[in-house]
């Protein structure tokens, strides 16, 4: 090896050791940002030919970064964030919009924007599938940026209401009943028995039902549902009391048990024989309450109660009574805020107890992670070393799951950092003194006498 040789072996090892300093000082910088992937670096030999046969054994160094590697999960405080456990990483925009390239991170620091769009701390906004009105979304349907504002409330309509009661075996049958004798303002007879319920509409609204019982034969009761709100939001069945939506009969065995329940088929209403007192409230189509999908109004079902069992309704030698009456559905509550399960699930949660899945937050993983492209802002670009991205919902084929109220930490080791910062200094001076010598030596030749 020559002494220029020499030289330019001492200048790549200035230059590679001025890279691996780089390198290490990146990682010390980003020793709190969150999903961050220290950068390793590796040296190689770089051999050049010089003056024939001599061959000059350089030094050149490069970075690469351990995108695999799983960095320690951390408690946060919020339930938006988020952070992946196993493969995968959240699918990112730079603009709150479904165009634009797609990026790739596992930092999950997202909180919402002014829009309610949830964005990290580097500025992407997290993206994911909708879910339709069942809470269910569609594996591979178009990414739409994820917004967790624009719910301002819920409501859910009653479709089951659940009564306990006793009708009393003592009372005197009624054998003159007819249908609608016990609805009416006034009623032709008087009920035996009467319980109000309140039901939920479709807005959140409550309204009154009335059910009216009467013994018309031993064992045998007739009922009368009657509307008890405004009038005018009811279509009334023709021929009968205005307020009467419906009618029917229920029997019982001697032993005081539940025999049966039968549903008059009253205009446009429910006739069937089963368990339950089943009727729809007909909402007229004047009312805001009417929805054409459901043009014979809000259905109800009201469980009595098990064939054969006292777990409903039944008749026994006492005072008539309602024990328990419950109903499903909800008056009007505000948004209150969201969780994130497992699955990336984002669920709303409203003031009045009820939620709603509003979108799901896939994962996307590669052929070769570590080939992917790095962005600013600890993101990643799909590349032809990294391979396409398969999308698919979390603890799904390759995709891990998604924890949330937790982030990703560094995976930044300072002791590991802090000594390769001592070698690479010491490597670094005694590349220097390379130069250094070489140059001294070639001043010796220049100094010497010429013959």
């Amino acid at each position: 090896m020559s002494l220029y040789g020499a030289m330019i072996t001492g200048i790549s090892s200035l230059d590679a050791d001025s890279q691996a300093m780089s390198i290490y000082s990146s990682n010390i910088a980003n020793v709190n940002t969150v999903g961050y992937k220290d950068v390793e670096a590796n040296f190689s030999t770089l051999l050049t030919s010089m003056f024939g046969n001599e061959d000059n054994a350089s030094v050149t160094a490069s970075g690469e970064q351990n995108i695999t590697q799983q960095g320690l999960l951390q408690s946060a405080g919020s339930p938006t964030d988020l952070a992946v456990t196993g493969n995968g990483f959240f699918c990112v925009s730079q603009s709150p919009s479904s165009t634009g390239a797609q990026y790739y991170t596992r930092a999950g620091d997202f909180t919402p924007d002014s829009a309610g769009n949830l964005q990290n701390g580097a500025g992407y906004y997290l993206m994911g599938w909708p879910t339709n009105a069942s809470g269910v979304t569609t594996s591979g349907a178009q990414l739409t940026p994820i917004n967790v504002s624009n719910l301002s409330g819920k409501a859910e309509a009653t479709a089951n209401v659940t009564m306990q009661a006793n009708l009393d075996s003592a009372s005197t049958v009624d054998g003159s009943y007819t249908l609608g004798d016990m609805s009416g303002t006034p009623p032709n007879v008087t009920p035996d028995f009467s319980t109000t319920v309140n039901v939920y509409d479709s807005q959140g609204g409550t309204q009154p039902l009335t059910y009216n019982f009467i013994e018309t034969a031993p064992n045998t009761w007739n009922y009368e549902v009657d509307y008890g709100g405004n009038a005018s939001n009811i279509t009334p069945y023709a021929g009968l009391p205005t307020n009467l939506i419906a009618a029917g009969q229920i029997t019982f065995n001697s032993s005081g048990e539940l025999a049966g329940v039968t549903n008059d088929p009253l205009p446009s209403g429910v006739g069937v024989a089963g368990t339950n007192i089943q009727f729809n409230i007909p909402w007229a189509t004047t009312s805001p309450l009417y929805n054409s999908a459901t043009p014979l109004g809000q259905p109800i079902a009201t469980n009595v109660g098990t064939i054969g069992s006292t777990n409903g309704v039944t008749q026994f030698n006492s005072p008539s009574v309602a024990t328990n009456t419950s109903v499903d559905g909800a008056l009007f509550g505000n948004l209150t805020g969201v969780t994130v399960d497992s699955n990336g699930f984002v669920t709303a949660n409203f003031s009045n107890g009820l939620s709603e899945k509003i979108y799901q937050v896939p994962l996307a993983t590669f052929p070769n992670e570590d080939g992917l492209s790095a962005e600013n802002g600890d993101a990643y670009e799909a590349s032809a070393a990294s391979g396409s991205a398969a999308i698919n919902a979390p603890n799904t084929g390759a995709s891990g799951g998604i924890q949330s109220s937790e982030l990703e930490g560094s995976t930044v080791d300072l002791a590991t950092e802090f000594t390769n910062l001592i070698t690479t200094q010491r490597a670094y001076s005694a590349g220097a003194r390379i130069v250094t010598t070489a140059d001294e030596m070639l001043q010796t030749l220049e100094q010497l006498p010429s013959s």
